[in-house]
């Protein structure tokens, strides 16, 4: 069950983080996912992703959220990007929503979500954007979070095995404390 997970902010990533999540980057890649990455998806990519990420999280421009199982081994992300253009002090970008494959079906995505939501609105954000491939199982997630259907946009990106892929857009206004 997903009360067997923590989730909590990285304050700062470090080797073993990296290590964490770029195996998480790299299964949901290999498994399929369209998440910006084509396969074969590697070490050396993922590392370097993650490096860059963890450059920005002590720049204070974005937030990473992780799941990690009892063992303390990460098994979820998500990131809320808060660095948005001077006109868009109030909006933050969810990014990255990752579970490993051998934890999905067990609430991660969701509890990981509402906290990417209760980070932002700690940041000051009120509105959040994000995107992700149509009729996944993100997609129908997102949906029963309260997230609010924009579009689609067909042929958006590609799967890591160059097939296209159709992209929907979602946004959510987030309660600030009365």
């Amino acid at each position: 069950m997903a009360d067997h997970f923590q989730i909590r902010a990285l304050k700062t990533i470090g080797e073993a983080e990296i290590k964490g999540l770029s195996d998480v980057l790299i299964d949901c890649v290999e498994g399929g996912a369209s998440v910006s990455f084509m396969s074969p998806m590697t070490d050396e990519k993922a590392n370097k992703f993650w490096r860059k990420v963890a450059d920005g999280v002590a720049r204070g421009e974005r937030i990473v959220i992780v799941a990690e199982d009892a063992s303390g081994t990460i098994v979820g992300t998500v990131q809320v990007v808060l660095d948005m253009p001077e006109n868009q002090p109030h909006r933050g970008d969810v990014a990255k929503m990752l579970v490993h494959s051998s934890a999905r079906r067990r609430g991660i995505g969701a509890k990981l979500l509402s906290a990417a939501e209760q980070s932002a609105l700690a940041a000051g954000k009120t509105v959040l954007v994000l995107d992700t491939v149509t009729d996944s199982d993100a997609d129908r997630m997102y949906s029963r979070q309260g997230w609010q259907r924009v579009g689609e946009i067909p042929q958006y990106a590609l799967f890591p095995d160059g097939r296209y892929c159709a992209t929907t857009y979602f946004y959510k206004f987030l309660k600030q404390a009365a």
